[in-house]
């Protein structure tokens, strides 16, 4: 009995030891704490380690996390000061410092600290209208921050930072805020559309203007060689005329070779004839058949000359000239028929024969000649005629 008492009692001695030593020993892991209270009264904070406590006399509370916590709050109901009701979802970051204060100070920190929150952004927020609450999260952020650390400072509580998680606004007020913007940015794309079409505009005015310039330098220059080019044939036209010293009665056929030109243009129904087509006419009359007794006209100079044209010229009739040599009488102008029937001898030497075709061909040019100037003086007839409907006729 003594035998089978002894090693029961040895084993129970054993479970006893065992068990105030792991009364005793209270291991505490890191960045944790437990306050210790002794016959029910706070006798000590356990750190982290080993740490050792009479049993059955302390008291061990459960451990408190002395890392930094972050505590989300739901949307809170807050009026804002132009009277509009938003709901402001927070988020808290605190830590312990205090393991004593925060379990005997305060029964339960958290809803202490949610509370608190509340509290402070209906302070904060009711100070300020929607568009500066919307735009002042740093402001509000700052100003919960100093407000909650300062409160919580005796619970043995560092508040760190807080945060404006969402601000929602009435649902009227997100409309009206949607419309606003729409239309903001509506407003500033028509204002860029603006600047885009009177810029293009502007540089569309820019080129059109170098453009103008450009081609009316090029017309400039253009008109300033024409009227170069016309300057230099006038000119040329000018000298050669004086240089080969041309008369009155040349410049006269010239006169009149224009007035067919007047009435070239269509739907005229009026010419003015000038008074010195009178004076171009007997001015050419008298260059090819003499003056207005009907008397032939004396050679300018030495050469081969043309037969004299008739006096007047009938309407509708043109003059025809014949040609002879310097000096010698037409037979068809003296009135001798036999002359006139046998014109020149059979044989002629070389140097006639090459006068009489130069004569020839002289002669149908002055044939020519009248019967253009026959044909100017029926145009002048016309047009005196037409003009004679206007005022009082000319003769020509």
């Amino acid at each position: 009995m003594t035998a089978i008492v002894a090693p029961v009692v040895a084993f129970i001695v054993v479970v006893l030891v065992l068990i105030v030593v792991g009364k005793t020993v209270r291991i505490v892991p890191q960045a944790r704490a437990r306050n210790v209270e002794r016959f029910g009264r706070y006798r000590k904070t356990l750190q982290p380690g080993m740490n050792f406590i009479i049993p059955m006399v302390d008291r061990v509370k459960p451990a408190i996390d002395l890392r930094e916590q972050v505590v989300s709050f739901k949307g809170q109901p807050v009026i804002t000061e132009d009277n509009l009701v938003v709901l402001i979802d927070t988020v808290l970051f605190f830590q312990v410092t205090d393991p004593r204060a925060a379990d005997y100070e305060i029964v339960d920190y958290i809803q202490a600290i949610e509370q608190i929150t509340a509290t402070m952004l209906r302070s904060v927020i009711g100070s300020m209208d929607l568009e500066e609450t919307l735009t002042s999260r740093d402001k509000i952020n700052n100003m919960l921050r100093g407000v909650l650390d300062e409160a919580s400072g005796k619970w043995g509580i560092r508040v760190t930072r807080v945060e404006i998680k969402a601000i929602d606004p009435p649902k009227s007020v997100v409309d009206a805020m949607e419309k606003q913007m729409r239309a903001e940015r509506e407003k500033r794309a028509a204002i860029l559309t603006a600047e885009g079409v009177r810029q293009s505009r502007i540089l569309t005015a820019e080129g059109e203007k170098q453009s103008s310039i450009l081609r009316a330098e090029g017309e400039r220059q253009s008109q300033i060689l024409q009227a170069e080019g016309h300057a230099q044939a006038i000119g040329t036209v000018f000298q050669a005329v004086h240089r080969n010293n041309a008369d009155a009665k040349v410049l006269a056929y010239q006169y009149l070779q224009t007035l067919p030109q007047l009435a070239q243009a269509e739907g005229n129904t009026f010419w003015v004839i000038p008074s010195e087509v009178t004076t171009a006419l007997k001015t050419l009359s008298g260059a090819f058949g003499g003056d207005s007794a009907g008397q032939p006209a004396e050679p300018a100079g030495p050469g081969p000359v043309t037969a004299p044209a008739p006096a007047a010229l009938p309407d509708g009739a043109s003059g025809v000239l014949a040609s002879a040599g310097a000096g010698q009488p037409d037979p068809a102008a003296n009135g001798d028929p036999a002359a006139a029937a046998d014109p020149a001898p059979a044989a002629d030497p070389p140097g006639d024969r090459d006068l009489t075709m130069a004569e020839q061909a002289l002669a149908e040019q002055s044939a020519r000649t009248h019967e253009e100037l026959a044909h100017v003086e029926e145009e002048v007839a016309a047009v005196q005629r037409q003009a004679g409907q206007f005022g009082p006729q000319q003769p020509v």
